[in-house]
């Protein structure tokens, strides 16, 4: 099973990968097809869904980048990991947490904390 640290890497990974073939495969990969997603301005169940909230994500801030914040860390089926989200190069203006509930080695459920946010976002 992928450890913390490789699941929080092929999450921010997927988030960011902008060709549709490569993302649907990752999520694919990655996903449990009945996966959630879900945080304080979104949610979604399933890979379609899922999959049209990162493409959201991505046409609202084309220019911004996910990256990690320090180390992802877990224990059994549950990991949790930090974020940030801005342009390349420059600070994030968006931050969060994501807690992850695993099923085998795939995401099963995603709930999601913005820990810094504008007030224009």
């Amino acid at each position: 099973m992928r450890d913390a640290a490789k699941l929080a890497d092929d999450y921010i990974t997927l988030w960011n990968e902008t060709d549709a073939t490569r993302r649907a495969r990752l999520l694919a990969e990655t996903w449990a097809s009945d996966a959630t997603f879900v945080d304080p301005l979104m949610s979604g169940a399933g890979l379609q869904e899922i999959e049209g909230l990162i493409v959201a994500v991505q046409a609202r801030f084309p220019e911004f980048f996910f990256q990690l914040i320090g180390c992802a860390d877990g224990f059994g089926d549950k990991a949790r990991f930090s974020w940030a989200f801005g342009p390349a190069g420059e600070e994030a203006v968006i931050k969060g947490t994501d807690f992850v509930v695993r099923e085998g080695d795939r995401i099963k459920s995603v709930t999601g904390f913005l820990d810094l946010m504008p007030a224009a976002a």
